[in-house]
């Protein structure tokens, strides 16, 4: 009789601690729903109502984030790539994560022919490479001056709007993409 009392016991504790194993906590199951949310679905479709006007609206209202090194998140900064991916995703464009990698893609325009919400890059601090290390979104044009919006590693620190006359982005400018 004992052995089966302990028997009993024994099958009962042990589903007991599978179920208990099993059942994923609430507060974790509101976490993982919080963080899946603010995650951009890589799979969407891009917004038909993606227009570049609203692509530089959102992209402005992240003005003054600060620079973060191989970051893509507003909350904790933006590196240049992780910036413009984080803009062109929130509008299900699926665009590179790193500067390299936007040289061979969309469609490559002469400065000449940029327009708004087209993509702009640079090489990296030394100009003489011509590998890009640097982009923004082209922001305004105005005549010949031309503003584009970037998550600065310099001076400025974070995510700002600088006119490509400014310092010596004419020198390290290497072409303009179009992605809408």
């Amino acid at each position: 009789m004992k052995k089966t009392i302990i028997l009993f016991s024994v099958i009962l504790l042990s589903f007991t601690a599978a179920k208990s194993q099993t059942s994923i906590p609430v507060q974790f199951q509101e976490l993982v729903h919080k963080l899946s949310q603010e995650v951009p679905d890589q799979d969407k479709k891009p917004a038909i109502n993606a227009s570049p006007n609203r692509l530089l609206e959102f992209a402005r209202s992240m003005l003054g984030i600060r620079y973060r090194s191989a970051s893509s998140s507003p909350s904790k900064g933006f590196d240049c790539s992780g910036f413009v991916n984080y803009v062109f995703s929130n509008f299900g464009f699926k665009v590179p994560r790193s500067s390299r990698e936007f040289a061979t893609s969309g469609e490559a325009k002469k400065l000449e022919d940029a327009k708004i919400g087209d993509v702009i890059l640079f090489t990296g601090t030394n100009s003489r490479s011509r590998t890009p290390g640097h982009v923004g979104i082209i922001y305004s044009i105005d005549g010949d001056e031309i503003k584009f919006i970037h998550s600065s590693s310099g001076k400025k620190r974070g995510v700002t709007i600088t006119s490509l006359d400014d310092g010596f982005y004419k020198k390290r400018f290497i072409k303009v993409i179009s992605i809408l």
